[in-house]
């Protein structure tokens, strides 16, 4: 996803976002220690939050705000996929270009397996083959890990830098291209990409989404709008307004709603009725609240920020407050 730095723009203030009448709103803040900077956060079924924290991920159960486990010693953490089935979960660990196996029941590291090209960025296990695909950021290709011998079987070259990315778990793997503004879909079997579809009027798509029962992918882009692509008909067919700074999607299979949560401090929430879509609401959040994860059983969406002091003269990059990290609890 976008580098953990993309919030320097979080010291931007919201304003012309908040409504009279908002349906989501902040009903929690779950107070996480750390001071380190954060990207994807995942949540499994019991509802236990992963979420990633530069040198660790923590394990949050979300409901008592409990941090019940912690898995250090990794170093620039972006994402983190499960197999519940393998009792496994995978790790991508940038800054040292690794993906790091955990066990389920016991959140210890049982080994780190080195990746074909740089910077692993987003993972995603798909059950139908079996593999974990780690997205390797800075060299435009994806490393396949067989997820039962967590062995590299092969490396796939893409068209550009990969973003986020979803599997259908049927055969297909969809991922963002960041800088041609593309979607490209990889066979998950053969491990070829077989189409690549342009995207515009997006620019630059981050986060990703989908409805898969009806075929819709939801690319959330830099030029404040989110991209509905129709796989079947292989098009655009829709493209809604979104905040800021915007790096993270997610979509409620329930309530077909699809988020945009926005670096800026909003959440963009869409209502998919068929084939039309519109936006809902803009629901203030807070400034670097950019990523975020749907629990589909809750309907609750949960997205980590913290606090950061005036950018200094001289310095490339805010500080963080300390003891300010969260996650913010969203609900309808």
């Amino acid at each position: 996803m976008k580098k953990f730095f993309l919030f320097i723009f979080l010291a931007v203030a919201i304003t012309g976002y908040a409504q009279n009448n908002t349906h989501y709103r902040i009903v929690k803040k779950i107070h996480v220690p750390g001071n380190s900077f954060w990207d994807y956060l995942n949540i499994d079924s019991h509802g236990n939050l992963y979420v990633s924290h530069g040198e660790m991920v923590q394990v949050v159960n979300a409901k008592s705000g409990e941090v019940i486990a912690t898995m250090k010693g990794l170093d620039g953490v972006h994402g983190i996929t499960l197999a519940p089935k393998l009792n496994k979960g995978f790790i991508s660990s940038g800054r040292d270009s690794v993906v790091a196996v955990f066990d389920l029941k016991t959140f210890k590291i049982l080994r780190k397996v080195k990746v074909t090209g740089a910077n692993p960025d987003c993972i995603v296990y798909d059950p139908f083959s079996n593999r974990v695909f780690a997205f390797d950021g800075h060299s435009d290709c994806v490393t396949v890990i067989d997820a039962n011998t967590e062995k590299v079987v092969k490396t796939i070259p893409l068209m550009g830098n990969p973003e986020f990315a979803v599997t259908n778990d049927s055969g297909r793997i969809y991922v963002n291209i960041e800088n041609k503004s593309m979607i490209s879909c990889i066979d998950t079997k053969t491990l070829e990409v077989l189409k690549t579809w342009s995207i515009a009027p997006g620019e630059e798509p981050s986060g990703l989404a989908a409805d898969f029962t009806n075929n819709k992918l939801f690319s959330v882009c830099r030029n404040k709008i989110m991209v509905v692509f129709d796989i079947k008909k292989e098009k655009v067919v829709a493209t809604l307004p979104t905040g800021g700074h915007t790096d993270g999607a997610g979509f409620d299979p329930v309530l077909k709603r699809a988020y945009s949560s926005n670096g800026e401090g909003t959440l963009t929430v869409v209502q998919e009725n068929g084939d039309s879509f519109k936006v809902l609401e803009q629901v203030p959040t807070e400034a670097g609240a950019r990523t975020n994860i749907v629990d589909p059983k809750t309907h609750h969406i949960y997205l980590p920020t913290a606090q950061f002091y005036p950018l200094q003269k001289g310095e490339r990059w805010p500080k963080q407050k300390p003891g300010t990290f969260v996650i913010l609890d969203v609900a309808p």
